[in-house]
């Protein structure tokens, strides 16, 4: 019994809405610019939805056709860089622009040889083990330091000087030495 009176209802509130929308779109004043406006506004939307669907038909495309390359393509063998481009190749990858001021970058053959500071171990240790999964890269020489420290390619050049010294002072005091007249 209440279903009857239910769908009772729905059609009166129904027909009354289509008569509020009748006498709203066929008012003899302002019913045809109404009409007009409700039917532009139609249409525009029916024009962006258009557009939409034809973006997103076309971003599917591109991404299904990319996967088709993928699939017969499959990525090759890392192609032989000479240094100077495997270097700039570690540079773009590894460092991006954060950190290319304070570390230099050399390549001999296939080698990568890493000199500057950095400000922590882990990063010291992180940008090695990065370089090594660029292809192209078949070992790396790490001798990036820490601030306050000695470069590690600067402490052979160290001890030979602190040795020169030691051994310069020593032939100094030789000579002046022998022309005091101490000397036995």
């Amino acid at each position: 019994m209440k279903e009857p009176k239910r769908k009772r209802k729905r059609s009166a509130l129904a027909a009354g809405a289509l008569g509020a929308a009748a006498a709203y779109f066929f008012d003899p004043q302002m019913g045809r610019s109404r009409r007009a406006k409700a039917r532009d506004r139609l249409m525009a939307m029916f024009r962006r939805t258009g557009r939409r669907v034809g973006r997103k038909g076309r971003w599917l495309g591109g991404k299904a056709y990319g996967l088709r390359m993928k699939a017969t393509h499959p990525a090759g063998h890392a192609k032989d860089l000479d240094d100077a481009t495997l270097a700039h190749k570690v540079e773009s990858e590894v460092l991006g622009g954060s950190d290319k001021g304070r570390i230099s970058v050399n390549a001999e053959g296939g080698i990568v040889v890493l000199r500057g500071e950095v400000a922590t171990a882990d990063q010291m240790n992180a940008i090695a083990e990065s370089v090594m999964t660029v292809p192209g890269v078949t070992g790396v020489e790490n001798l990036l330091h820490l601030p306050g420290e000695p470069a590690p390619n600067k402490a052979p050049a160290r001890e030979a000087s602190a040795r020169t010294r030691k051994t310069a002072r020593t032939g100094a005091e030789r000579v002046a030495e022998t022309k005091q007249g101490t000397r036995p």
